[in-house]
């Protein structure tokens, strides 16, 4: 098994950083960097790109490429939806009125508020 992956990103060769660059005397390259892949299961917070991507911009720039046939692997043609109970209470609340001379007041008045009832919402 491969202990080593190349950045996917196809522009990853043309960014010009020390760290990339390869060769010696005049016949110096710029080049993909290499990532070790890291193993899930030790319990760090890998998310899985990592092992794909050297970088955030380097994965962020394969998906600008590629997002229509990635998209495409599972279309989503209809919504999801959860279903939920709502619990709505009114309070008392204020509002502030201003006249043209600067001066302002506050107007008590009757609010709602709507909230997701926490728990089993089956």
């Amino acid at each position: 098994m491969a202990t080593h992956n190349w950045c996917h990103n196809p522009k990853c060769h043309t960014y010009e950083t020390t760290d990339r660059v390869r060769g010696s005397g005049n016949n110096k390259v710029l080049r993909t960097r290499k990532i070790k892949i890291q193993d899930m299961s030790t319990g760090y917070y890998w998310q899985g790109w990592e092992n794909h991507f050297c970088k955030v911009g380097c994965l962020f720039d394969y998906i600008k490429l590629h997002i229509d046939r990635i998209v495409a692997i599972a279309p989503v043609r209809e919504p999801s939806e959860t279903p939920i109970k709502i619990k709505k209470e009114k309070y008392q609340s204020h509002r502030y009125r201003h006249d043209d001379n600067g001066n302002y007041e506050r107007v008590p008045y009757q609010a709602t508020r709507t909230t997701i009832v926490e728990g089993n919402n089956e």
